[in-house]
C-alpha cells in the first residue's frame, strides 16, 4: 500500500505522455509527472519519491522535498486564508491544507506557525494542525536525564522556550539556562537536565552537570586561542558579561576556567584569564 505522506522506495514500471508510472512489490502505482523525472533512467530502476494527493486528490509521487513529513512538526509559512481555512507552504506544488478546527489561534496570511502533518481518517487527506499539545504527552517518558535529544522550538514566554523533544515530548528551557539567541523554529540539538514528579521535562542546550565541565573548558580554550591568549574575564566577573561574551553561565564559567586552571593551560589573574 502506498502511503501517503511519505517517502517510498518505488520502482519504474512504464513511461507513458503524462509521465513515469512507478510501482511496488504490492501492485500498488503512482504517477511520477515527467518535470520530476531523472535526466536518464531504465525501466526497472529504482526512485526515492515523496507520494502525496494532487489537487484533484489523486496520489502523485514528486521528487521534491517538504519541509514537513507524516507525523512530523515543521515550521512552516501561511500562504493564504480562505473561508474553510488555511494554506501553508511546504515546499510542495499543491499547499498544506489547516482547517479552521485544526488551528490554535486563527492563522493570518504572511505569518509562520508550528504545524503538524497527518492523516485524516475520515477524508485520508494530508492536512495540518497547529494544535501541537494534542499529539504530544509525556504520560510515557522516552528518555532519561542527561539524554541528548532533538528539539524543536514552539514558542517563548517569560519563564523560557517551550520545546518539542523528540517529536513526542513536551519541554521547557528556563529563560537562565538559554545563553545563544533561540527562536520559534529552531531545531536543535539538547539535553535533559531535569525530569520533574510530574514528568515536566528541564530541557538545556549544554550537557548538563559534570558532562559540561570538559566541552565548555574545550570552548573557552578556543575563544582564548581566538583571542590572542587573554579574555578579560575571571571568576569574579559579572553574571551578564560573561553570557554576553562567551554565552556561557557563570557556573559553567569557572567550571571550565577551573578545569583549565587544573591542567595548568591557564592562569587567573586580576583582570582576566591568560593562557599558558
Amino acid at each position: 500500500m502506498l502511503q501517503l505522506g511519505e517517502y517510498q522506495q518505488l520502482r519504474i514500471l512504464r513511461e507513458t505522455d503524462p509521465g513515469l508510472y512507478l510501482g511496488n512489490s504490492e501492485g500498488d502505482e503512482v504517477l511520477l509527472p515527467h518535470k520530476y523525472k531523472p535526466e536518464s533512467f531504465e525501466l526497472g530502476d529504482e526512485l526515492n519519491v515523496f507520494v502525496y494527493l494532487d489537487h484533484e486528490e489523486r496520489p502523485v509521487a514528486t521528487t521534491l522535498e517538504p519541509y514537513v513529513q507524516l507525523n512530523e512538526f515543521g515550521y512552516l509559512h501561511c500562504s493564504d486564508v480562505n473561508k474553510f481555512g488555511a494554506f501553508m507552504d511546504w515546499g510542495l506544488e499543491k499547499q498544506l491544507f489547516v482547517p479552521f478546527k485544526e488551528q490554535a489561534r486563527p492563522m493570518k496570511p504572511g505569518n509562520w506557525y508550528i504545524v503538524r502533518l497527518y492523516l485524516d481518517e475520515q477524508t485520508n487527506r494530508l492536512t495540518g494542525s497547529s494544535k501541537t499539545n494534542k499529539f504530544l504527552s509525556n504520560e510515557n517518558l522516552t528518555v532519561a536525564k542527561f539524554d541528548e535529544v532533538d528539539i524543536l522550538v514552539t514558542h517563548l514566554t517569560d519563564k523560557g522556550a517551550n520545546v518539542i523533544v523528540n517529536g513526542i515530548h513536551k519541554g521547557l528551557i528556563y529563560t537562565e539556562d538559554i545563553f545563544e539567541d533561540i527562536r520559534t523554529g529552531d531545531r536543535l540539538k539538547a539535553y535533559v537536565k531535569k525530569i520533574r514528579h510530574d514528568n515536566k521535562l528541564d530541557i538545556v542546550l549544554q550537557t548538563p552537570g559534570y558532562k559540561s565541565i570538559e566541552p565548555n573548558a574545550n570552548y573557552v580554550l578556543d575563544e582564548l586561542k581566538a583571542a590572542g591568549g587573554f579574555i578579560p574575564l575571571h571568576d569574579k566577573s559579572d553574571p551578564e558579561t560573561i553570557k554576553n561574551e562567551l554565552g556561557l553561565s557563570k557556573k559553567s564559567f569557572k567550571k571550565a576556567i577551573g578545569s583549565l586552571y587544573k591542567d595548568k593551560q591557564i592562569v587567573i589573574k586580576e583582570d582576566g584569564i591568560e593562557l599558558i
